[in-house]
């Protein structure tokens, strides 16, 4: 039976000002009963890597935030004289969160959630509970360089959708072969005949390159995290392993963990149904939008718009 489209999920998309007025792409579904949820993607996603599970956390009840981080997607590039550095990117979760009526749970993959476990630590009860994916304050520099190879292996770009797919299915053969329409959301065309990443090259040498250094605050900050805090990692990731999941429950040790054995770093990705029955389960045993609404915390704003 065909669903009628007024009972379908609707999204609409939007332009946000983020910290020191970057213009972040967004995209939100109509108020949920259940509060909202924010969602922040991994180095080199867009917002469009939530997709699916956005959509059934609506049918759940949720409101859904998922947003392109700057120098991503559709929203803005620093400019030239601009380096990119990670407090930016948490300021501009910590300005979008703020905003919210209420604190939100945050879903954030990788690089996402290293810039959520900065922004909950200097700005406490920014989040009323945070799902971690695939990423830990400290792990393995051996997969971020595999990725980062793969990401800056074709600095000209691609000739078409089809070759790009090409390199992508050589890269996760266990995945299936991308649509040209899903594509489009990773790659842009250049005006010359050659699709591109959909992020700014620059962030490589200014943000991931030299990421290690940044190890001890990382575990500094989630060590100082209180709120729920549920750690989905993949079995087959390159990035997390037990050494660093380990570690991360003796910093955290309220936080709970749940791995998906058939899945690597990309662990939404790789099996989309198994993650988001994962992070349902998990939100069904937190307190509700109203339980939150009356604790103890009686401000939620920020300052970091400055």
């Amino acid at each position: 039976m065909v669903t009628p489209p007024s009972t379908l999920p609707r999204f609409d998309d939007e332009r946000l000002t983020g910290a020191h007025d970057a213009v972040l792409a967004a995209t939100r579904s109509q108020p949920g009963r259940r509060g909202t949820v924010l969602f922040a993607h991994g180095f080199g996603q867009t917002r469009h890597a939530w997709n699916a599970t956005a959509g059934a956390l609506v049918e759940a009840g949720y409101q859904t935030l998922a947003y392109d981080a700057r120098g991503h997607g559709d929203s803005d590039w620093n400019p030239a004289d601009l380096a990119y550095h990670g407090e930016q990117f948490a300021d501009d979760l910590i300005v979008l969160a703020g905003e919210q009526p209420q604190p939100p749970i945050l879903i954030a993959a990788s690089m996402g959630g290293l810039f959520g476990l900065l922004a909950e630590s200097r700005w406490p009860g920014l989040f009323s509970a945070m799902v971690l994916v695939d990423i830990t304050p400290r792990w393995d520099t051996a997969g971020v360089e595999k990725i980062l190879m793969f990401m800056t292996a074709h600095p000209d770009g691609f000739a078409s959708l089809s070759q790009a797919a090409d390199v992508i299915s050589a890269y996760v053969p266990h995945r299936p072969r991308k649509s040209e329409e899903s594509l489009r959301a990773l790659l842009r065309e250049d005006g010359h005949g050659r699709w591109r990443w959909h992020w700014d090259p620059r962030l490589v040498a200014e943000l991931a390159r030299d990421s290690e250094q940044h190890q001890d605050a990382l575990a500094d900050a989630a060590r100082q995290v209180k709120c729920p805090l549920l750690l989905v990692s993949g079995g087959r990731s390159t990035l997390v392993t037990p050494q660093t999941v380990a570690e991360f429950l003796a910093l955290v040790p309220h936080a709970r963990h749940v791995q998906l054995p058939e899945a690597t770093h990309m662990v939404a990705g790789d099996d989309n149904n198994a993650f988001t029955a994962t992070v349902l389960d998990y939100l069904d045993v937190l307190p509700s939008a109203s339980a939150v609404a009356s604790s103890a915390i009686t401000e939620h704003v920020t300052g970091a718009r400055s």
